[in-house]
């Protein structure tokens, strides 16, 4: 975030976007990637979207244990240890 908000303050003075993208040391890829990915979002809704992914993350690997383990007791169950 820091760095998109260096290359806009760049480009504000006068720089070319390109010339903004290499003087804070990464690639045109690199910076659209970025942008692409983050879009318009301010700190706060940065912040929060990767608070609801981490979350997002924990969850799936819940359901993952859970699964494998219901997986393990149905096969103790029918007597196949």
């Amino acid at each position: 975030m820091t760095k998109l908000r260096q290359v806009k303050v760049l480009h504000g003075h006068g720089l070319s976007m390109v010339d903004a993208v290499r003087q804070i040391g990464i690639s045109q890829h690199m910076f659209y990637r970025w942008r692409k990915q983050s879009g318009e979002m301010n700190r706060a809704q940065l912040s929060r979207r990767k608070d609801l992914e981490k979350e997002k993350e924990r969850r799936r690997r819940a359901v993952s244990d859970l699964t494998l383990e219901n997986l393990v007791l149905t096969e103790a169950a029918r007597g196949n240890f």
